[in-house]
């Protein structure tokens, strides 16, 4: 008969089976990873002040008394303007455009009437940053076409704001009823489109083409 032997236990099967179940045992009990997503930062409402607009009417009033500060600092500011310019369909238009701002400040002046308010100028920061922006243009540019070339940029950018911003007090006007503003701020709104375009045909005759 054949003897079966006792065979013992391998040491080093052994201790390899306690490392595996080991570690099996250590990856089981890490902690989930967490996740990368950031949270929304979320937004909060801006508080009013204590005087602010609470009907159209107030806005309407309040923008009013910003744009009537801004063509008051433009007629101080255009002055400048020709003095730097240098073609002479440039200077043109800039002097044309002052008599126009000063009709402009007036027209202002019948809508505060019309509304039955004393016409008060506001601060406009956004029309005082266009203006500082000119003055710099002029101050790195030289005299000659270069510097007629920043002069259009900088005025088309005064336009562009004035246009925006007698089209929306347009709105506010024929929604509130205000006949006699409509008209005037109409009547102001084509005239400033007018310049622009007109300073658009200045650049693109031969004065960018002189600049470069």
């Amino acid at each position: 008969m054949l003897k079966v032997r006792n065979h013992k236990p391998n040491k080093n099967i052994i201790m390899a089976t306690k490392a595996t179940t080991t570690k099996k045992a250590t990856v089981s009990k890490r902690t989930p990873a967490k996740s990368t997503t950031s949270k929304t930062a979320t937004a909060r409402k801006t508080p009013a002040k204590k005087d602010a607009a609470k009907e159209l009417k107030d806005l309407f009033e309040d923008s009013l008394k910003d744009i009537y500060w801004a063509e008051k600092a433009l007629t101080k500011a255009l002055p400048k303007m020709h003095k730097n310019a240098t073609d002479a369909k440039l200077k043109a238009a800039i002097s044309d455009h002052l008599a126009q701002t000063k009709n402009h400040v007036a027209r202002l002046e019948d809508c505060f009437k019309a509304i039955g308010k004393k016409a008060q100028a506001k601060k406009c920061d956004a029309m005082q940053g266009l203006l500082d922006e000119g003055t710099s243009i002029i101050e790195e540019t030289q005299p000659g076409a270069v510097r007629d070339a920043g002069i259009i940029a900088a005025s088309q950018k005064v336009e562009h704001y004035e246009i925006a911003t007698y089209g929306t007090l347009a709105a506010f006007a024929k929604v509130l009823k205000e006949k006699k503003c409509l008209k005037n701020l109409l009547e102001t709104l084509e005239e400033e489109k007018k310049c622009d375009e007109l300073l658009t045909s200045i650049a693109d005759t031969n004065l960018n083409s002189k600049a470069k």
